[in-house]
């Protein structure tokens, strides 16, 4: 159990360069918030409601996130600043994910009002940046970033960088995720959520400028082929 604190505390770390040491993170309020969620998770699976939301609703007067008892959530599922997150009932939460401030995982009404699945499922290495909103039984694949205050109501490929109201995936190439964890979900490093359209803006354009410079080696190298080679002129005797 010691160990698994550690590694929790660690991979918090890894993602936020503002700690100086473990105990600092121990007083983060999303990590409060993880952690008497799973003990209302617990009570909700034995069937004491009650006491699972007793729990739920002092964890949300402590650290203002309202986790319901009844999500399900993987392993270093990081909150980070965290009011204002909502995560409804039947939400499911892959591991190492990271949701900023104000994010809601809602759910839809059923029409016929009979509950099941309402709420969105986030796979592992999701992040989720401050203000977005995803909504119903979507599901979120893994490695997806959601660009600050967007609105997702549909399925999110692998990879894929969703911005805008509905939400639309950008043309960010899912390679780029072989770098180092990025803050707020975004493309550069030095992302500021105020200025999230240019700097999505730019990220779309550098990408359009490689696939400009790799168009035009193609072609170059097409020409070069297709060009006859000069003839040797007969010497003359």
């Amino acid at each position: 159990m010691f160990n698994g604190l550690v590694a929790y505390l660690d991979s918090i770390k890894a993602r936020d360069p503002a700690p100086r040491s473990r105990w600092e993170i121990m007083l983060y309020p999303g990590l409060l918030a993880v952690g008497m969620h799973r003990v209302a998770h617990w009570l909700f699976e034995a069937d004491l409601f009650f006491l699972a939301r007793f729990v739920n609703h002092f964890a949300r007067f402590l650290t203002a996130i309202d986790i319901h008892p009844g999500a399900k959530i993987g392993r270093h599922l990081f909150i980070d600043h965290g009011f204002g997150v909502v995560i409804g009932e039947t939400a499911e939460i892959g591991d190492n994910v990271s949701i900023y401030q104000g994010v809601t995982l809602g759910g839809t009404d059923p029409a016929n009002g009979i509950g099941g699945k309402r709420h969105p499922t986030l796979a592992n290495d999701v992040i989720v940046g401050s203000g977005a909103q995803i909504l119903g039984p979507v599901t979120v694949s893994p490695r997806a970033r959601i660009g600050a205050n967007a609105v997702v109501t549909k399925d999110v490929p692998e990879g894929a960088v969703m911005v805008g109201i509905p939400a639309r995936s950008t043309l960010v190439d899912a390679s780029e995720y072989a770098r180092e964890f990025i803050p707020y979900g975004t493309c550069n490093e030095t992302f500021d959520p105020a200025t999230q359209k240019v700097e999505l803006l730019q990220c779309q354009l550098e990408q359009l400028q490689k696939q400009l410079v790799a168009l035009v080696a193609e072609r170059d190298a097409a020409i070069v082929v297709a060009e006859p080679a000069p003839r040797k002129g007969r010497s003359r005797a």
